[in-house]
Formats: C-alpha cells, structure tokens, sequence
C-alpha cells in the first residue's frame, strides 16, 4: 500500500507562512491557524513542521518579537519585513506559472 501523500506540497510552507504574516504579526500557532483558515480547512500545519523554517530572531524575510498571546502566555511573535513582501510577490508568481503549467499538462490530450 502506497503511503499516504501529504496535503502540503513541498517547499509552499515558506510561501504559505509569508501568506500568513501578510496583514498582522502573529505567533506560531496563531499562523498554524491562519493557514488553515484561509485553506477552509484543507491544509494543517503540524507544529513540527512550522518552527524550522521561522527564524528565532529577525531573518531577512521574517522578524521575530516577544510578546503576550491572547491568554496572556509569553510568546514570539513574527512579522513580515518589507523584503518578506516582495519575496511573498515572486512567490505567488511563481506558484501561479508552475500551476498554470501543471493544470494544462494534466488538462491536454
């Protein structure tokens, strides 16, 4: 029996997370979250896979802050910089030609 394939495709986790950051810092389960809400809960991020790719300080797509969450738990919060912005730009770009691409490969004769 095959195994089963993940929902994420690989390397959109970044893209995604930028997605996420886009209007309001928020802290990691809160972009888990995000994520899944604008999927319409199609996609789930598991923990283990969303810490790696957020930096623990300030990246050069990504700063990271300590803050309070909603229940008043210390907790880091990430923003997008405004290089995160055009990165997330070129990502979606590309995103959309290679899906493009894929959609008429799978739609042809």
């Amino acid at each position: 029996m095959a195994k089963e394939k993940s929902d994420l495709v690989y390397g959109t986790l970044d893209m995604l997370i930028l997605k996420a950051l886009q209007h309001d810092p928020r802290h990691g389960l809160a972009i888990a979250d995000r994520i899944q809400q604008m999927s319409q809960d199609i996609l789930r991020v598991e923990q283990g896979s969303l810490y790696p790719p957020l930096p623990p300080g300030s990246s050069r797509w990504i700063t990271a802050e300590w803050g309070l969450s909603d229940n008043n738990r210390k907790a880091r919060y990430y923003k997008l910089t405004s290089a995160g912005r055009k990165q997330l730009a070129a990502e979606k770009d590309h995103w959309l030609r290679i899906t493009k691409g894929i959609d008429l490969v799978l739609s042809g004769t």
